[in-house]
């Protein structure tokens, strides 16, 4: 499958609560999107890791993603290393996507940074024609995305750029609200955590607001990047 974008997160809800707005514009204009959650999310608070699958395949109906990829890397444990560079290069090489979004450079949640730093050479790698992958019994062949970008997260980090986002808020809603187990239900029964009281959401509408402001619009998404972009002329950044 041909992709324009491929989202990676390591846990679920990591894409819906830092890009979606951004996958849904694209997916409005006519791209192709698919989402790659490394892990299941298993040692989170609340819920468990079939829960969260069902989640994320019904966050992904909401936002239209062509597909979503879960690997089987561990929460909290996953390490940069052959066997986890390997997985996601072969998911890399199967999707073959012009534009990979990563987790955040830097983040509360030590899982995100580290994260970042295995997409990241995972899609270096993945260009690599000496490195050897199988997907359904085929050998693969070498790809190298032609940019890659991480979203931010919990962190309030100074972004690279923003998109304006703001026809596609209500639809990153409803993604993230798909995680019920994980953020502000009245009815919930399951331990208070940082991300689930009924103000995150704010905290989460008010980022993108700041970011919007300096572009002169009611809503942004903000990223990062290791390398700079170009641009042909000034006028392609008004």
């Amino acid at each position: 499958m041909k992709t324009d974008i491929l989202a990676i997160g390591v846990h679920p809800d990591d894409v819906e609560l830092s890009c979606s707005g951004t996958l849904a514009k694209h997916i409005a204009e006519g791209k192709n999107v698919v989402v790659l959650d490394l892990t299941r999310g298993e040692l989170g608070t609340r819920g468990n890791a079939t829960l969260r699958t069902e989640e994320a395949m019904q966050a992904a109906k909401i936002l239209g993603i062509a597909h979503r990829e879960q690997l089987d890397l561990k929460d909290g444990f996953f390490q940069n290393n052959e066997d986890s560079l390997k997985a996601i290069v072969t998911q890399i090489r199967r999707f073959q996507p012009e534009i990979v979004l990563c987790n955040a450079i830097s983040d509360r949640h030590p899982d995100h940074g580290r994260s970042a730093q295995l997409e990241a050479d995972a899609c270096f790698y993945s260009g690599l024609r000496r490195i050897e992958t199988v997907y359904a019994d085929v050998a693969q062949s070498a790809w190298r995305p032609k940019a890659v970008y991480h979203y931010i997260q919990d962190e309030f980090l100074h972004p690279d750029f923003v998109i304006d986002v703001t026809p596609f808020v209500d639809i990153k809603k409803k993604a993230i609200l798909a995680f019920s187990s994980q953020f502000y239900s009245p009815n919930s029964v399951e331990p208070a955590t940082p991300i689930s009281g009924e103000e995150f959401l704010e905290v989460i509408y008010s980022k993108m607001r700041v970011w919007g402001r300096a572009i002169n619009a009611p809503f942004a998404e903000g990223y990062q990047t290791r390398r700079y972009p170009g641009v042909k002329s000034f006028f392609d950044l008004i």
